[in-house]
């Protein structure tokens, strides 16, 4: 017995010796650091259950919440929240971003202070603010994650110092300028900065990057030559930017090539007939650009392997009517150029006389702005101390928004442009409103929206927009109806009647609503679905390939409302009046969601939608069988007996054959479709009518089967079968 005790006690000096007790608890400064971070970050739901007993350690880790240990120190913190989802959006929460309170330059301060951290991930907790430069206090720092919040200014240059970096994730902010020389981070693996605003040169990078996200940025250069030394990149997603000049096409042959998406620049000039393709690559998006000519024979078609996009260039293969005419292309390369480096045109002349120069010149004009900056300040205190004795119409005291609010969480001063050949987003004074509308003048009033009164107007450049009247009942912080100006300034995608910009008008006296928010749209003249489908010369337009272009383009817009900005925008109104179509037959979503707190009490981005939770999100879904029913059939839906009626009379044409199933086909489209790919969308649309709400599909699974059906449908009129019906 002795001898067991004894082998006991030895067995268990061993394991304190080999396992350092530190591992069970971090120490007491670190412990009193996260109880900071708490504090700082507003007590977010993931962290309400710390106590003064919580041993950190060994918390059970979550997708919310991570906190790894190593010789009593914190080597990894991941913290998740809600703030910017808009699953967890809920009417009268309050604002998604933390409060006026918050100060990111305290919550590095703090962060700063853990000695081992490598992993740093904190995600969707509605930080706002610029990332402070004593970020560079990160000495061992491998991983940063702070995707989704409302984060601004530039990207720290003293990022490109942490030589250990292996990911960078800073995706769904505000950031602008440029992006700090990365090329000297030998580890970095994956980098992604979609969703900022970002440029507008292209950044240098790293060539050890396996993964490259920049889409949705303001991008506005060529594509550098320098990534072709790029052989280790998988992912390369640059779209949705302004990027010009020509495709290179070494881009398809990069040797570790899966991943390409170039959709949404302004890439011009054919791809060369002998472009290479890696045999890695799967899937290529080079969609909505000014691209002519004809596809290379490895990008050219899809194949079980391989799914290829091209739709709405100038290319002659293909879809002809999902590709715009030569002199479209031809056009808006004329008009673009790169934008030109600053160092390159700097003159080789004495630098010391220069900056003699400038310094002289900068001097003078700092006194000028200082004595300018004290004037205006005096004029502007003098003007706010008499502005209520002002006479305004209807004796109320308006404040218009003639320029941006200068404020790290609200709207920037330049927006991307989801949409090629958009102005870009700005925020009008109410005298450029009044007089757009002709002072509101009854002739330009087109109706009233699901939202507000409709009115239409001209700009000073003579461009067509309607004006959107939205009163809100009550009085927000400015803070908080910013965040909402933020989302809305978003709202600009190839298939959405986009918005340009806005004005906001308080009034301090009114006794029923507390401002009024001016949403500025383009204007779109050639009608809505609704009037190509009831008017007989355009309906013979509406062949079968159109109409399947038609929507799948209004899924792709309602894709971007769910998925494409942060919070998302569920429950809009999918009607058949509301699908505007251009003149090339491009459709756009009107009468959408607007993010605004109409509602008295709703005070969070989004509030006024019918809902942020997944029946709305299958309530657009439902919205979109019904206009694929009408697309099908021809018939318009007004009452939910005729749906019914429809649906059921579609249910039994499939169960009865093809044959009875093209009976019920809009006679107009009979020869123009190949019959399986009819099926597929008659069968699709029923599903997303399922009266369990459950049953219906996601909106991925909308743009999956729909763009299945017209690769179908494409096949089918390649072999010439659309000929010889026609």
């Amino acid at each position: 017995m002795e001898t067991s005790r004894v082998g006991f006690c030895l067995l268990l000096c061993t394991i304190f010796m080999v396992v350092p007790v530190s591992i069970g608890q971090l120490t007491s400064t670190e412990t009193r650091l996260l109880f900071q971070v708490q504090k700082l970050l507003e007590y977010p739901e993931v962290l309400k259950g710390w106590t003064k007993w919580t041993n950190f350690c060994y918390l059970p880790h979550s997708p919310s919440l991570k906190i790894v240990c190593a010789n009593s120190r914190a080597t990894e913190i991941t913290i998740v929240g809600n703030r910017s989802s808009p699953a967890n959006v809920v009417p009268g929460s309050g604002p998604q971003g933390l409060s006026g309170k918050f100060s990111m330059d305290s919550l590095f301060t703090v962060l700063t202070k853990f000695s081992s951290l490598r992993v740093l991930s904190l995600v969707s907790l509605g930080l706002w603010g610029p990332l402070p430069p004593k970020i560079n206090r990160f000495h061992s720092l491998q991983a940063l994650n702070m995707t989704s919040n409302f984060i601004s200014g530039r990207i720290p240059k003293q990022i490109a110092s942490f030589q250990n970096l292996t990911s960078l994730v800073l995706a769904d902010n505000l950031f602008n300028g440029s992006v700090p020389d990365l090329t000297g981070l030998p580890l970095l693996k994956v980098v992604n900065l979609g969703g900022n605003l970002l440029g507008p040169q292209f950044p240098s990078l790293s060539q050890s990057l396996v993964s490259i996200t920049l889409s949705n940025n303001s991008f506005r250069s060529q594509i550098p030559s320098g990534l072709k030394k790029f052989n280790q990149v998988q992912r390369l997603d640059i779209s949705s930017n302004k990027l010009v000049g020509p495709l290179p096409s070494f881009l398809f042959s990069l040797a570790s090539i899966q991943y390409l998406n170039l959709a949404q620049n302004q890439l011009s000039g054919a791809l060369a007939s002998t472009t290479a393709c890696s045999n890695n690559l799967s899937f290529v998006d080079i969609s909505n650009n000014l691209l002519i000519g004809k596809l290379p024979s490895c990008i050219g078609s899809n194949s079980r392997n391989k799914t290829v996009i091209s739709s709405w260039n100038c290319l002659s293969t293909g879809n002809s009517n999902r590709q715009h005419p030569y002199s479209f292309c031809n056009k808006e390369a004329l008009a673009v150029k790169p934008v030109e480096s600053k160092e390159q045109e700097e003159p080789g002349i004495n630098l010391g006389l220069i900056l003699g120069i400038i310094g002289g010149v900068v001097a003078i004009a700092g006194a000028i702005a200082l004595l300018m900056f004290v004037i205006i300040r005096r004029s502007r205190t003098t003007e706010d101390a008499n502005y209520e004795e002002r006479s305004i119409v209807d004796k109320m005291s308006v404040r218009s928004s003639p320029k941006p609010p200068i404020d790290s969480r609200r709207v920037p001063q330049t927006m991307r442009s989801a949409a090629i050949g958009l102005p870009r987003y700005r925020v009008f004074s109410l005298e450029e409103i009044e007089d757009a509308t002709n002072n509101f003048n009854p002739s330009n009033f087109m109706g009233e929206g699901s939202q507000g009164q409709l009115y239409k107007g001209w700009l000073v450049d003579g461009s067509v927009v309607v004006v959107k009247c939205l009163k809100l009942k009550q009085k927000h912080a400015p803070q908080n109806l910013m965040q909402h100006m933020e989302v809305l300034s978003k709202l600009r995608h190839r298939h959405l009647v986009s918005v340009l910009g806005h004005c906001i008008v308080t009034y301090q006296d009114h006794p029923n609503v507390a401002s009024t928010v001016f949403v500025v749209f383009e204007h779109i003249s050639n009608g809505s679905l609704r009037d190509h489908l009831t008017d007989w010369k355009k309906k013979e337009i509406l062949k079968w390939p159109q109409r399947m272009a038609i929507t799948i383009g209004a899924a792709r817009g309602v894709q971007f409302l769910h998925t494409g900005i942060s919070p998302g925008i569920y429950g809009n109104d999918l009607k058949i009046d509301n699908i505007l179509l251009d003149d090339t037959l491009t459709p756009k979503i009107s009468n959408y969601n607007i993010p605004l707190p109409l509602k008295t009490g709703s005070e969070s981005p989004l509030s006024n939608r019918l809902s942020s939770d997944e029946n709305a999100e299958k309530e657009d879904i439902y919205q979109l069988g019904v206009l694929l029913l009408q697309a099908i059939t021809g018939k318009l839906v007004t009452f939910s007996n005729e749906l019914d009626g429809l649906k059921l009379e579609l249910e039994k044409s499939l169960a009865e054959g093809q044959s009875k199933l093209r009976g019920v086909i809009d006679p107009s489209i009979r020869g123009t479709f190949a019959d399986e790919s009819m099926k597929t969308t008659v069968e699709f649309a029923i599903n997303c009518l399922s009266k369990d709400s459950t049953k219906r599909p996601s909106i991925e699974d909308v743009l999956w089967n729909l763009q299945y059906s017209i690769q179908v449908q494409e096949g089918w009129a390649s072999s010439g079968n659309l000929a010889t019906h026609m």
